[in-house]
């Protein structure tokens, strides 16, 4: 909703419901919260967002947008196939139930759900993880998570015209004759205004390792 205005915007997240990884307020917080704003200076942080570019091989409309944390390749026709391109070569054909390409904030989403690396979001970097490759003596790839920097541009080919299931964040939509899919670190950053310091190890910590108190 605020792609083409993240330059004139700071976002402040309010936790109301499980993990709210990027909450620094609770909803029971929210009259404090009011109070800081109206009252007292914030910092600004700024994370990666992932490039998304679809092109079509019919007359489609080139579609271009970004995500906070990934955007997952997958279809309903048996197994996606795609030919890697990195900086222009060719790296590797993938087969197998997906891919995921993340932003530092999303390495620790579905991409470490997958086995990918959690990544600080002050590096500008993406992180492409697969989703159950096939691998054996007639079909392989590289089996690991792959990093690249913000000058890197990954470019995925179809290489059979099956229906992709391609998801930007939340939203995910079906579509065919894809030409080419391209992902990159975008030259836009989503912001963040900070009252308090929360560092990202200890939300790492906090949300992952660090037991919940249950009650019966």
């Amino acid at each position: 909703m605020y792609d083409h205005h993240l330059k004139e915007t700071a976002f402040i997240g309010v936790h109301t419901g499980h993990l709210g990884f990027y909450a620094d307020w609770t909803a029971d917080e929210v009259e404090k919260l009011v109070i800081q704003i109206a009252r007292s200076p914030f910092e600004i942080v700024e994370y990666p967002l992932l490039q998304v570019k679809i092109t079509f091989t019919d007359d489609q409309e080139t579609l271009e947008t970004v995500a906070l944390n990934e955007s997952m390749i997958k279809t309903s026709d048996g197994s996606v196939v795609l030919d890697v391109e990195i900086r222009g070569d060719h790296f590797e054909t993938f087969r197998g139930d997906g891919l995921c390409i993340s932003t530092p904030s999303g390495s620790t989403a579905y991409n470490k759900a997958l086995g990918g690396g959690i990544i600080h979001p002050s590096l500008e970097a993406i992180q492409i993880t697969e989703m159950a490759s096939i691998n054996n003596r007639v079909f392989r790839t590289i089996g690991s998570p792959l990093i690249l920097p913000k000058h890197h541009t990954c470019v995925l080919r179809p290489l059979r015209n099956s229906k992709l299931n391609i998801s930007l964040d939340h939203n995910a939509k079906e579509y065919t004759n894809i030409h080419s899919i391209e992902c990159r670190v975008s030259k836009e950053k989503i912001r963040f205004a900070r009252y308090r310091a929360f560092p990202f190890w200890s939300r790492v910590r906090d949300s992952f390792v660090t037991e919940v108190e249950r009650y019966d």
